[in-house]
């Protein structure tokens, strides 16, 4: 199978795959021909294995000590488990901060942040973990790329076919052949066509955050 096939038939992106095969997860064989990478049903049982772990929050270090032997699936998910526990440890630590933040009357502009974020510092220096939103407000700007260059290709290209069909309108008697002009408007439609595709992909790769995920570990 081609590397199409497996992102459809075990819903993992391409670029996941490509990461996992970089940290050395997945090594699929190498056509001999042409070089390119074939997946087999080892290669796609592999895969979903991975996907199990990764979607149980299983960093991938520990996964690779699994598939080396080195662990059973057991010990690889109590070694997992303290670290939910103190996932959960630290998820009531943070409720229970927000439950008595629930019964504040006080208006934000009114709310002494200073002092709370003390008391969040010490309960961090105990061992406490909050989550930090912050990294992911810049997130949307990541769309921000994609989308713009898009828009930006989307014009130049339509505008070049404008300019073609101008011209042949203008002058068609010195104006190429049609099947040479119709060729000169289909390579950047095709253009146009492809850059819209791609970002698509880009922004659906984005929003899924599923190699930024995998980086985190």
């Amino acid at each position: 199978m081609k590397i199409n096939e497996v992102e459809a038939l075990v819903g993992i992106t391409k670029k996941n795959i490509r990461f996992y095969e970089a940290e050395g997860l997945l090594t699929p064989r190498r056509n001999s021909e042409n070089g390119y990478r074939e997946y087999g049903d080892a290669e796609v049982e592999t895969l979903r294995r991975i996907k199990l772990l990764r979607k149980l929050g299983m960093p991938l270090e520990e996964i690779r000590q699994m598939q080396g032997g080195v662990h059973t699936v057991g010990d690889g998910m109590r070694r997992h488990l303290v670290t939910l526990e103190r996932d959960r440890a630290n998820l009531e630590e943070a409720a229970r901060l927000c439950a008595e933040l629930a019964d504040c009357r006080e208006r934000l502009d009114a709310l002494d942040a200073q002092s709370l974020l003390e008391r969040m510092e010490q309960m961090e220096q105990e061992g406490t973990t909050f989550m930090d939103k912050q990294k992911r407000d810049t997130k949307r700007r990541r769309y921000v790329m994609p989308v713009a260059m898009a828009i930006l290709m989307t014009i130049l290209m339509a505008a070049l076919i404008w300019l073609f069909l101008w011209a042949f309108s203008t002058d068609p008697a010195g104006a190429p052949p049609l099947p040479l002009l119709a060729l000169f408007v289909a390579i950047p439609a095709v253009v146009i066509v492809g850059v819209l595709a791609a970002s698509v992909q880009r922004i659906h790769e984005i929003g899924k955050g599923e190699e930024e995920d995998a980086r985190k570990y």
